[in-house]
C-alpha cells in the first residue's frame, strides 16, 4: 500500500519561491551579460539596485525572529528554545568539521579571485557567480546539500551549525570588486555572520538537540527532510526503472 504523500509545508513553499526569484535573478543578469558586456555595476543601474534591494531586505529580515525563516537559522533566538532539563550538556558539532568547510570554501574563491586578477573572469562573471551560489544555496536546501552529506554530517538544516553562513558564503566572490553595492552586500553578510557565530558561543545550548526541544522532529513544521527523502525515493525508483542495475538483469 502506498504511503500518503505529504503536503509541502509552508516553510518549504517559501523556499521554491526564493527559488524561482533567484534563478529568475541569476537569467537576468546573464542575460545582460551575454548581450552586453559592459560594466554591470555601472552601466545598467537598475540591475545593480535590483540585486542589492533583493538581497539586503533578506539578510535584514534574517536578523529577527520569523516564522516565515526555518528553525535552521530561527535557533539563534531566545524565543525559540526551549531547555530539556537543567542536566543536558550540549553537544554540537565538531569545530573540525566546521573549520574544513571554511578552508575549502576560502580555497575555492581564492582560485576564483585569481582567475579575476589574471583576467580570465571579469566582474560580470564575478557578480553571476555570487548569484549561482545563491540558487545552489536553495538547492542545498530543497533537493541535496553536499556540506551535510560529505562534511558537517547534521541530521538535517534544523540542526545545520553553518546555516547562518549562507549569505557570506553567496557574496564572498563580490570581495575582489570594490564597489558600495558589493562591500555593503558583504558587509551585512558578514555582521550576520558574526552574530551567529557570536550567539553560538554564548549560548551553544540554543543549536544542540540534547538541550533545545525545539530542535527535536517531533517539534518540526518544516518537513523538508521528508520532501527531500520524498525526492530520493522518486529519483531511485526511475533510476532503477530506466536503468536497472546488474545485478537485476542476472536475476532476470
Amino acid at each position: 500500500m502506498n504511503k500518503p504523500r505529504k503536503k509541502l509545508s509552508g516553510i518549504c513553499g517559501m523556499h521554491y519561491i526564493k527559488l524561482v526569484l533567484r534563478s529568475l535573478l541569476f537569467v537576468a543578469v546573464l542575460v545582460f551579460y551575454i548581450l552586453d558586456r559592459t560594466e554591470i555595476l555601472t552601466y545598467h543601474a537598475i540591475l545593480p539596485t535590483v540585486i542589492w534591494v533583493f538581497f539586503v531586505v533578506e539578510m535584514l529580515l534574517r536578523f529577527f525572529p520569523s516564522r516565515f525563516e526555518s528553525m535552521g537559522c530561527q535557533k539563534q533566538f531566545a524565543k525559540n528554545y526551549e531547555p530539556i532539563g537543567e542536566q543536558c550538556v550540549p553537544t554540537n558539532q565538531s569545530w573540525k568539521r566546521t573549520a574544513l568547510v571554511a578552508v575549502i570554501w576560502l580555497a575555492l574563491n581564492a582560485v576564483i579571485g585569481a582567475l579575476y586578477f589574471t583576467d580570465i573572469f571579469d566582474r560580470g562573471v564575478l557578480i553571476l557567480i555570487a548569484i549561482g551560489y545563491s540558487v545552489c544555496d536553495i538547492v542545498c536546501i530543497l533537493f541535496f546539500c553536499p556540506f551535510q552529506t560529505w562534511f558537517m554530517k547534521n541530521r538535517c538544516c534544523t540542526t545545520c551549525r553553518i546555516y547562518n553562513w549562507d549569505f557570506a558564503m553567496m557574496f564572498t566572490p563580490l570581495v575582489f570588486i570594490p564597489s558600495l553595492y558589493t562591500y555593503s552586500l558583504l558587509g551585512c553578510a558578514l555582521v550576520l555572520l558574526l552574530r551567529w557565530e557570536i550567539t553560538y558561543r554564548l549560548h551553544p545550548e540554543r543549536f544542540s538537540t540534547a538541550t533545545n526541544r525545539c530542535l527535536d522532529c517531533s517539534r518540526c513544521e518544516e518537513k523538508l527532510c521528508s520532501h527531500k527523502k520524498q525526492l530520493q525515493g522518486f529519483l531511485k525508483k526511475y533510476k532503477t526503472r530506466f536503468f536497472p542495475s546488474r545485478e537485476t538483469n542476472c536475476k532476470k
